[in-house]
C-alpha cells in the first residue's frame, strides 16, 4: 500500500509516519519508484502500537522505540497479547470516564448489540444502576462490554459454544470471596477515631485486592493456553513429518 491509504487505516499523518522512519521506530519501507514507496501489513500493526503506548501510556518514544526492539524477540503469539494490553489497559481511563447513560450509549461506547446487552444484564454479567428513569453504566461494565465484544470477535463468544452462564458462576464466586473477604475485615476492631485512615485503607484495597485476582488468573490462563499451543504445535510437527 501507499503511504496515503497507509495514514487512512492507522488515522496517523503521512509527516508523523515519516518522522517515525527518521527515529527508526519504523525501517524504512521497500521503494519501488523514485519518490514511491511500499508499506505492507505490519506497519499497519506497528504504527498502531506505537499510537496506542503514545495515547494511552504517554511513553517517550526513545521508550516505545527500546519497546519495539524487545518485541522483535517475543512470539507472534506474545505481540498480538501485548497489543491487546496497550489497547485495554488505559490509565487514564481511570481518571476521564465517566458513567454511559442509557442502553443506546452504552452499545455506542462498546459496541455490544442490544440483544446481547440485554441477555448480559439478565445474568447480572453487566449491571446498570437506574436513576430518574435512566440506566447509568458504570466505567467497569463499559470496560467489560467492550472485552467481551473483542472475546467474541476471537471466536470465543457465545456463537462459538461458550455458555454465558460460565461468566455468572465465576462472578458469584468472586463475589463470596470478596465478601468473606470483607467480613473479615467487619470483625477487626479499627480506631473509630481516624475513620478518614479507615476509608482510605479500604478503597486502596479495592485495587488492591481486584489486581491481585487479575494477576491470579492471567497466571492460570497463560499457562493453561500455553500448554494447549504447545500441544498444538507439537501435533503439527508430527502430522507434517
Amino acid at each position: 500500500m501507499k503511504i496515503g491509504e497507509l495514514s487512512k487505516r492507522t488515522g496517523v499523518s503521512k509527516e508523523t509516519i515519516h518522522f517515525y522512519i527518521r527515529k527508526g521506530l519504523l525501517r524504512k519501507p521497500r521503494k519501488i519508484g523514485k519518490n514511491v514507496a511500499e508499506y505492507n501489513e505490519n506497519y499497519v500493526d506497528q504504527i498502531l502500537l506505537i499510537k496506542a503506548l503514545r495515547e494511552n501510556y504517554f511513553l517517550p518514544l526513545p521508550v516505545i522505540k527500546d519497546l519495539i526492539k524487545k518485541q522483535k524477540k517475543i512470539s507472534p503469539s506474545e505481540k498480538s497479547a501485548f497489543q491487546y494490553l496497550s489497547l485495554h489497559f488505559r490509565p487514564q481511563d481511570r481518571l476521564v470516564l465517566g458513567e454511559v447513560v442509557g442502553r443506546d450509549a452504552f452499545c455506542d461506547a462498546t459496541g455490544l448489540g442490544v440483544k446481547w446487552l440485554k441477555r448480559m444484564e439478565e445474568l447480572e454479567i453487566i449491571t446498570s444502576d437506574e436513576r430518574e428513569g435512566e440506566y447509568y453504566y458504570s466505567q467497569d461494565d463499559v470496560l467489560i462490554g467492550k472485552l467481551l465484544v473483542d472475546v467474541d470477535f476471537l471466536g470465543l463468544g457465545p456463537k462459538d459454544g461458550f455458555d454465558l452462564a460460565e461468566v455468572k458462576h465465576i462472578i458469584e464466586f468472586i463475589r463470596e470471596l470478596v465478601l468473606n473477604s470483607i467480613n473479615r475485615v467487619k470483625g477487626r476492631e479499627f480506631d473509630e477515631s481516624r475513620p478518614a485512615e479507615n476509608i482510605d485503607r479500604w478503597s486502596k484495597s479495592t485495587e488492591l485486592v481486584s489486581l491481585f485476582f487479575y494477576h491470579i488468573y492471567r497466571k492460570v490462563v497463560k499457562e493453561e493456553y500455553k500448554k494447549l499451543i504447545d500441544n498444538y504445535e507439537n501435533n503439527n510437527i508430527t502430522d507434517n513429518q
